[in-house]
């Protein structure tokens, strides 16, 4: 039984200033998470309940698949990361360290390379396949901007697991067992979640979805047709779009446009200039970018945005993408800021990409690489040639679902789970191979599929809370009861003690607020910030033989006679 007069407890009354989102704000006030430094976490009493319960739920989740445990170590050799050139990669994201002789070492920011060398150690046949495997462990990553509480730390608790099979039908089997298990796992934390199409990133691999947790206040973007039930993170949001069936434009003309420095005010000129209408979605932005140190251009249509993130992820293999700066203007002196057009990007250097919409055959009116000139007719196949289309533009609510056109919804969440078909890259990478039936080798196929644990308490909570506290589901909460003495009187505290003691033999947990210094009002306030699903409060009306009985999530309150108050509760809680 946990009591409130010797447990290891503060609540605290004011939100910690550096809260942006509710579960860090309340996960703090109510005790259950203190900072260390940015990014890193300490985990009281409470607290610490609430996450091996999670934790308790994903280990059960993936045993009841057939998934078995195994355990890496935090700190690991650089040797395997080289092999599969993460340690480059990884770029500034990466803990690195030497020990006293010089070697070099990494926190663990994911284990790929191990559970491939484990597996390769042990097994070297078919018939040892397939095999899960998984653990949860420790992470590091050197988060440029940790925020959000321990939504988003250096340090943060995962469980991953892998699936090696000897071959693709198999990969997608084991896909399908993990996806199944997440499933059941995040149903059974009391998560609203969907499941998304996603792109693999740095991990490499083909099908990848994410678990996405709704949240006004999560850094995930996805969109969600409300009609075929398509799903997908923006960066995989795909763009459907018709061929280019217009007439053939003219040649491409240039005329003046000075004082034209956004792109309300071209449009606005173009069509006081050649008596036309058009809109800002006729015009070509070509957004300049510096990747990996090289100079590209990307194009959208003028009303759009480019979306870095997106850029990135449909960029393979580009670490460090950024906007053009002065500087770099510097350098490319062929370059006009502000009148940049694709059709000189050639013999200036430049490789452009472009977003979907930017068909062959259709036209723009866009920069004529000179101050204060424009050009119209710019035409994509006769002008200007684009390296290769890449999902590049926001997308916004509204926009055509790619299944069935319907328009699509945006919404924000926290990711909580992630699964890929990785496929062969890191077995290739180790040389995991396995004897077939025909005794050739044959390289071993992967699934990767994540859980942040640490991070499911955060999203639970942002969940699961009103304007008052947190509510927790019952199955994750630090105690399933949460009974509180309210007054002076001995008799209310022995009454209270002996309940929860009844209420512990019926296999409930109980946190006892047993505290004789506190008045009943900092109790009350307190149950309802820490927000334990059943509050049971002892207090005046035990004189007439009654307690109270709280729903935390419902607001509602009962009594119950003394006389029947442990069966009267076990119904409450049970119906």
């Amino acid at each position: 039984m946990l009591r409130m007069s010797t447990l290891l407890l503060r609540t605290l009354r004011d939100d910690p200033a550096d809260a942006e989102v509710a579960s860090h704000r309340l996960l703090v006030r109510a005790g259950y998470v203190r900072r260390v430094a940015a990014g890193i976490y300490s985990w009281l009493p409470l607290g610490y309940r609430t996450y091996r319960n999670v934790e308790k739920v994903v280990r059960e989740e993936m045993d009841n698949a057939g998934f078995q445990e195994v355990h890496f170590p935090a700190l690991l050799p650089r040797d395997p990361y080289e092999s599969t050139n993460r340690w480059t990669e990884y770029g500034p994201d990466l803990f690195r360290l030497k020990d006293r002789k010089g070697n070099d070492y990494l926190l663990g920011p994911t284990h790929e390379e191990m559970f491939t060398l484990m597996v390769k150690g042990e097994f070297s046949s078919y018939k040892d396949l397939p095999l899960s495997i998984y653990q949860i462990q420790t992470k590091y990553r050197d988060e440029p901007r940790p925020r959000s509480g321990i939504i988003r730390g250096r340090e943060f608790v995962m469980k991953d697991s892998y699936s090696f099979d000897i071959d693709d039908a198999g990969l997608e089997a084991s896909y399908q067992r993990h996806r199944e298990a997440y499933i059941k796992t995040f149903n059974r934390l009391g998560l609203k979640f969907n499941i998304v199409s996603a792109m693999s990133g740095a991990m490499g691999g083909s099908k990848s979805e994410e678990f996405l947790a709704p949240c006004p206040t999560g850094e995930d973007t996805y969109v969600l047709c409300e009609k075929c039930g398509y799903a997908a993170n923006v960066e995989a949001m795909v763009t459907k779009v018709e061929a280019y069936a217009g007439e053939v434009p003219p040649a491409f003309e240039i005329f003046d446009s000075p004082n034209t420095p956004t792109i309300d005010s071209l449009v606005e000129l173009v069509n006081s200039k050649f008596g036309i209408s058009i809109t800002g979605g006729d015009t070509l932005k070509n957004v300049l970018l510096m990747a990996d140190g090289k100079a590209i251009s990307v194009l959208v249509p003028g009303d759009r945005e480019v979306d870095l993130k997106r850029v990135g992820a449909n960029l393979a293999g580009v670490q460090d993408l950024r906007l053009f700066e002065d500087e770099d203007f510097a350098k490319y002196p062929g370059l006009v800021k502000g009148y940049v057009g694709p059709q000189d990007s050639a013999k200036l250097g430049i490789t452009v990409y472009a977003d979907p919409r930017i068909v062959i055959g259709s036209h723009w009116i866009t920069g004529a690489n000179e101050r204060d000139k424009h050009a119209r007719y710019v035409t994509h196949g006769r002008d200007f040639e684009v390296t290769a289309f890449v999902e590049a533009a926001e997308v916004k609510a509204g926009d055509p679902c790619p299944t069935c056109q319907t328009p699509v919804v945006i919404d924000r969440a926290i990711e909580i789970g992630h699964i890929f078909q990785l496929g062969r890259k890191y077995a290739q990478a180790l040389g995991l191979t396995v004897l077939d039936q025909n005794g050739k080798a044959q390289v071993v196929t992967m699934g990767s599929y994540g859980i942040g644990v640490s991070r499911a308490v955060a999203a639970i909570a942002e969940q699961s809370h009103d304007e008052i506290g947190l509510i927790w589901p019952r199955e994750i909460a630090p105690a399933e009861i949460h009974v509180v003495a309210a007054g002076k009187d001995e008799t209310i505290f022995t009454f209270a003690q002996e309940l929860s003691e009844q209420l512990e033999a019926k296999g409930l947990s109980v946190l006892l607020d047993d505290r004789k210094d506190a008045s009943p009002g900092v109790k009350f306030k307190d149950a309802e910030l820490i927000g334990i699903p059943y509050i049971v409060i002892v207090g005046k009306s035990l004189q007439e033989g009654k307690i109270e009985f709280r729903v935390r999530s419902l607001g509602s309150k009962v009594e119950f006679a003394t006389d029947d108050a442990v069966a009267e509760i076990l119904a409450a809680i049970n119906n």
